[in-house]
């Protein structure tokens, strides 16, 4: 089997999570690490079985024995790092959100195409078993054609001056760390193009802390929301002509998914361990 050698770029705490996920991941060889900081990037390196470590971005990019780049550093970092590894020949994952704008997604996107290389946001909540099963309950035409869909992310957080969530310049705002769930959610059901996009947002120092997304679609609508400033049910609901498909609580990470028939009789219920 042949090893794929991992590298990532930065050693914060998402970083910590991914490298001892990728430690179960038969061909996965965890290979260099890059830090702006070399003794961070030793010590990270040293914790987890990593090969080499790397004192600045720019000398991870440029190893040529690196078959895939993880960009683990934060969301107003992704574009720049992302982009040094595009051009420099490096597959790449990166962390999401993938940028924080249009233009700078396609620009990431269409510079990958062109080299040839590949380029993937890191949405986990796709790859889960019970996300697949529910795709997979959808594309049967288990709950027939889908008009509805409903998801919310939503949890407390207090505001931290120091909490990357609260800093415009790291990226930060309810939108893009945790909207990016329940729209990603809508658009693999309805497709990414709506036909009208409803939105507001309360703002506080300089970020959303709080949003509301409708999409409309020419099939059906998609109502979305997330924040930090109240928990919310964080489930999500996807209705069709024959049925609906209901999300257990932190429908993005959830162990559980019950397929319904119109009447709300249980058709199937799948449980996962997480």
């Amino acid at each position: 089997m042949k090893k794929y050698r991992w590298g990532i770029i930065g050693t914060g705490r998402i970083a910590h999570s991914f490298a001892e996920a990728l430690k179960g991941v038969e061909n996965a060889s965890l290979y260099a690490v890059g830090s702006r900081n070399l003794q961070k990037a030793e010590d990270f390196a040293n914790k987890h079985g990593f090969e080499k470590s790397y004192g600045s971005y720019a000398e991870l990019a440029a190893d040529p024995d690196i078959d895939i780049v993880y960009i683990a550093t934060p969301m107003a970092s992704h574009y720049a790092d992302s982009m040094l590894c595009i051009n420099s020949g490096r597959n790449v994952l990166c962390e999401k959100s993938l940028a924080l704008n249009t233009a700078q997604a396609e620009e990431m996107i269409n510079t990958a195409r062109n080299k040839g290389i590949f380029f993937m946001e890191a949405m986990w909540m796709k790859c889960r078993p019970v996300y697949r099963k529910a795709m997979e309950w959808l594309s049967s035409g288990k709950i027939g054609k889908v008009h509805y869909v409903k998801a919310d992310l939503c949890t407390f957080t207090p505001y931290n001056k120091n909490d990357r969530l609260f800093a415009p310049e790291c990226g930060g705002g309810a939108l893009l760390d945790l909207g990016v769930y329940p729209i990603t959610f809508a658009a693999d059901i309805f497709g990414d193009t709506p036909e009208e996009i409803i939105s507001f947002a309360n703002i506080s120092r300089d970020v959303d802390i709080s949003n509301s997304v409708t999409l409309k679609y020419h099939n059906g609508v998609a109502v979305l929301q997330s924040g930090f400033e109240l928990l919310g049910s964080n489930r999500a609901l996807i209705s069709g002509e024959n049925g609906s498909i209901v999300f257990d609580e932190w429908f993005h990470c959830t162990s559980g998914v019950t397929l319904y028939d119109s009447f709300g009789k249980k058709l199937n219920v799948r449980i996962y361990l997480r």
